[in-house]
């Protein structure tokens, strides 16, 4: 474990540990200067891996590429030596069936690339979903020395004379499902939804992904945010460069950095923020690769002591450009300081208070202050009950308040094709007070866990008008969506999980306000339906989904494999 002075500067002569040795290295210099570096360049500098989720098959992470060569000037001027190496790279539209059903397996090719290679730190290049969380992941099992900078959210699209951003993508495929669309306008949103390469442009899961990087230590202060294709973001990939080469020098390892204190910190921002529900998966999954346990009690307890002092869609009416010109995350971690441990470290090596203290940015109505917060409590909820006995997630900022408690009675589909295609039928027996439950959505039943991208409002209730309904399930959601939809419903159906039982007409009880799901039906009854035929665990194909299915963990203990957790270091 590094020191504060460690982690704050570094020391020592500019030596590459794993090429210097005159036998063991030989072979490997040699083959190095294959590329045409020089005996300097392979002998006296630490080299630098720049770990890239780069790929034409990921429009989120296509800029990386630019940003990899602003990263190698930072290594070089800091008087290191740079080498690019790929890993899997995914995207969350191009994917199938779910970029979650893979997040695991590209956490294990980044792992062995940066421990088996002949590196002495990372920098981590990543923009997209499940790209972050699977480097972080990586990073923290391999052990070496890392820093982390994102793609950047892309530039705002304008259709209909107005800006667009991408959580306008779900009311706008609404209209055209409801016919209040033409054709010709489809062809013109397609053309301009996508104004430019980087990470979608609101609070999804890959900026609350940036901004956990950020908060954890693990990125620059103050890069988070930063536009894809803004000049500063290649300033930053130099000083991500030069920061991986003192952290190289200094033999700071993640360990260092991801700390008990740390992930805390992330969790008052990420709440405070009304950030995406998927990073609570996330979170656990990265402090599980350290043998530490978060756990849905600590989001509650911290959900309960933090406001939602950030209003930016879709958990409020402002802009990502918004929350950047006041300040960014430093700026945020000045108004939480009072919540936070100001000791933790950030990416640049001082301190969280130190950041916090000497944060800039202008004041803006989208950031407000603990004493004036959009919200008392945070942004999400943790959900427990006879429904979800181990827990469900709700992101609270992002649902009318008028539906954090509701009671109705469920209306179940099988799965996502079935609700899609049950959403069209006339005769469907639903009202406004309905709670729509999709069961077999979960880490093992679908398998992989996919985003939900809508669970469907039954069209004669979208013809009458009605924009919002309670939602349950098992699965997941795109952090770009709002409503009221109970997430993440553990255990899942497929390993025996109560969401299983539920049937057309039973009484669900939601109430955001408690944290609590209930299903309101007899245990008796409950338990004869437990004897009926239910699905079970698919039957996998082959390869990697057979291995994921046989360990993957559920969402309260991160979705990641049961054989990546580290079982070494006890749970703090």
């Amino acid at each position: 474990m590094s020191s504060r002075a460690d982690i704050a500067g570094a020391s020592g002569p500019m030596t590459s540990a794993v090429f210097s040795d005159p036998i063991a290295g030989g072979p490997k210099r040699m083959f190095l200067r294959a590329g045409g570096l020089s005996r300097e360049a392979v002998r006296r500098r630490p080299i630098i891996g720049i770990c890239s989720s780069w790929s034409e098959l990921n429009p989120c992470n296509m800029g990386l590429r630019d940003l990899a060569e602003a990263v190698r000037r930072g290594v070089t001027a800091a008087g290191g030596t740079a080498l690019v190496f790929p890993t899997i790279s995914l995207h969350e539209q191009f994917v199938a069936p779910s970029t979650m059903l893979l997040r695991n397996l590209m956490s294990m090719d980044v792992e062995e690339m940066v421990r088996c290679s002949p590196i002495d730190g990372v920098v981590l290049l990543a923009g997209c979903d499940k790209t972050v969380p699977a480097q972080l992941m990586g990073a923290a099992s391999a052990g070496k020395p890392a820093i982390m900078l994102t793609a950047g959210p892309r530039s705002r699209a304008r259709f209909r004379g107005a800006p667009v951003v991408t959580d306008d993508g779900w009311t706008l495929a609404a209209e055209f499902l409801e016919g209040r669309m033409s054709s010709e306008e489809v062809d013109t949103l397609e053309d301009v939804f996508c104004a430019s390469v980087g990470v979608c442009n609101v609070m999804g899961t890959a900026n609350t992904m940036a901004v956990m990087a950020e908060a954890l230590g693990m990125a620059l202060p103050g890069s988070a945010l930063v536009p894809a294709l803004y000049a500063q973001r290649s300033s930053l990939a130099e000083m991500t460069g030069a920061r991986a080469v003192a952290l190289a020098q200094a033999g700071v390892t993640p360990d260092a950095v991801l700390t008990e204190a740390a992930f805390d910190n992330a969790l008052h921002v990420l709440v405070a923020m009304g950030g995406s529900t998927n990073a609570v998966i996330h979170l656990e999954a990265i402090a599980g690769r350290l043998g530490l346990t978060l756990g849905l009690d600590r989001l509650e307890r911290i959900s309960r002591q933090t406001p939602q002092v950030l209003g930016v869609r879709p958990s409020g009416t402002f802009s990502l450009e918004d929350f950047d010109e006041a300040g960014g995350v430093p700026a945020l971690l000045r108004v939480l300081a009072p919540l936070l441990d100001r000791d933790a470290a950030t990416g640049d090596g001082r301190t969280v208070g130190q950041v916090a203290d000497t944060a800039g940015g202008r004041p803006h109505p989208c950031l407000r202050t603990l004493d004036d917060p959009f919200e008392l409590e945070g942004g999400l909820v943790v959900l427990r009950g006879s429904l979800a006995p181990r827990g469900s997630v709700l992101k609270r900022s992002a649902a009318p308040p008028e539906m954090w408690t509701h009671r109705g009675p469920a209306l179940v589909f099988d799965d996502y094709r079935t609700a899609l295609e049950r959403s069209f039928d006339p005769n469907l027996n639903a009202t406004p007070d309905t709670v729509l439950v999709l069961p077999n959505a979960g880490p093992v039943g679908a398998p992989g866990m996919p985003e939900i991208d809508v669970i469907p409002i039954p069209i004669t209730l979208r013809q009458a008008g009605v924009r919002e309904m309670v939602c349950v399930t098992d699965g997941r959601m795109s952090g770009t969506e709002f409503g009221a939809v109970a997430l993440h419903v553990t255990p899942e159906a497929a390993i025996g999980g109560p969401i299983g039982l539920v049937r057309d007409g039973d009484e669900i009880l939601l109430d955001a306000r408690r944290g609590v799901l209930d299903l309101l039906v007899d245990e008796r009854e409950l338990a004869r339906r437990a004897h009926e035929p239910r699905p079970g665990r698919p039957t996998p194909a082959r390869g990697y989904e057979s291995l994921y299915i046989e360990h993957v963990l559920q969402a309260d203990e991160g979705c990641d494999l049961d054989f990546l957790v580290d079982q070494t270091t006890p749970a703090r």
